[in-house]
């Protein structure tokens, strides 16, 4: 008889073991399918991302083709036309303004004699007088090499006030400031301007002998325009005064 009531017991024993381990193998199948699917949904995610990314670097792609597609107007361009060198003087002051602007240009350009059209007593000069000398430079190079010898002697530095429409004004009022230049006895202690003229295409109608016409407004080179090229290619700082 015990026998008899021991066999139920163990089968019934065997039933829960058999329903406990199927009940894991439930858990784990889930636990499975749980981390498949986190899997899956993690997948498509990415796969969202990544052509989310395809499409925004597409797109910036086709901005950068379309802005290197677009014409830019030749006609709207600032270029600096050239610049005039200037130094003031009388008599013996003149002959040493005279060498001052050759030793800048060295030699290379030919110096014009300026001739006063007013009368100044406090200076002894009268109209028909030789008052000063200037030179003037076209070549792009020069201007460039130049410029930014004459901004480093004012520390990069100009002021809102020597900007004008078409142009810039500045003086240096010791050539020995610029750099490369020595002080020379025969010259002394002597300053001298320096005016940039700024243009856009088209200038020529209106200088020309034959049909001749009227530059537009819009041609004209504002002074917002001449400080925001200043900054650009020089790096100044344009101060209020």
């Amino acid at each position: 008889m015990e026998q008899e009531i021991e066999k139920p017991k163990i089968e019934e024993n065997i039933k829960d073991v058999n329903s406990m381990q199927d009940e894991k193998e439930e858990v784990r199948e889930s636990e499975n399918q749980e981390g498949q699917a986190e899997e899956i949904s993690e997948n498509q995610e990415a796969e969202v991302q990544t052509s989310e990314n395809s499409q925004s670097s597409q797109k910036v792609e086709n901005l950068d083709v379309n802005d290197k597609n677009k014409k830019i107007n030749k006609m709207r361009l600032i270029e600096i036309e050239k610049i005039v060198l200037h130094c003031g003087g009388t008599e013996d002051k003149l002959e040493k303004s005279r060498v001052l602007l050759e030793k800048i240009t060295n030699k290379e350009k030919k110096i014009y004699i300026v001739k006063s059209t007013r009368r100044i007593p406090a200076f002894g000069i009268s109209p028909g007088k030789q008052s000063g000398c200037k030179v003037t430079i076209r070549n792009k190079e020069k201007i460039k090499n130049l410029l930014e010898r004459f901004f480093s002697t004012l520390d990069n530095k100009i002021s809102k006030k020597q900007v004008v429409e078409n142009q810039v004004c500045f003086g240096i009022p010791e050539y020995i400031e610029v750099p490369g230049l020595e002080y020379e006895r025969d010259i002394g202690i002597l300053g001298f301007e320096i005016d940039v003229v700024f243009k856009r295409k088209g200038k020529r109608v209106k200088m020309r002998k034959i049909k001749r016409g009227n530059l537009p407004k819009k041609q004209q080179v504002t002074k917002e325009e001449i400080i925001e090229y200043l900054i650009k290619n020089f790096e100044l700082e344009v101060g209020e005064k």
